[in-house]
């Protein structure tokens, strides 16, 4: 990842609700949670969940897909990997310690959800 990316994602992530909505979806894992939910479980409206969703998104920290009347949200988590990565690429200037060894992330295993249906 290179300074500019990095500045894209954590000035996303600069803001509570975005900051709340993504480690949300860092929760559900690879799944993900449909706009109304994370809206709910926020206590935001939908017009503004939707404009924080889109920061998240053009900073490229979440994905969505459309499963019939329903937009499913998901953290990527490459791009938090690439953002953990890029902040402590230089941790301990070069000296064995754990911040710059972490293992990737990969999203949890996330339980059977009902869908919601179309």
């Amino acid at each position: 990842m290179n300074r500019d990316a990095a500045v894209r994602a954590l000035a996303a992530l600069a803001q509570p609700s975005r900051l709340d909505a993504f480690r949300r979806l860092v929760q559900a894992g690879d799944e993900g949670l449909p706009a109304g939910e994370i809206a709910a479980a926020l206590g935001v409206s939908p017009p503004a969940l939707s404009f924080h969703l889109r920061s998240l998104s053009e900073a490229g920290l979440v994905r969505s897909r459309q499963e019939g009347r329903f937009v499913y949200y998901s953290a990527r988590f490459d791009a938090m990997d690439r953002l953990l990565g890029f902040l402590t690429e230089n941790c301990c200037q070069g000296a064995d310690c754990a911040p710059a060894r972490h293992a990737p992330c990969s999203p949890p295993s996330a339980p059977a959800r009902r869908r919601a249906r179309s």
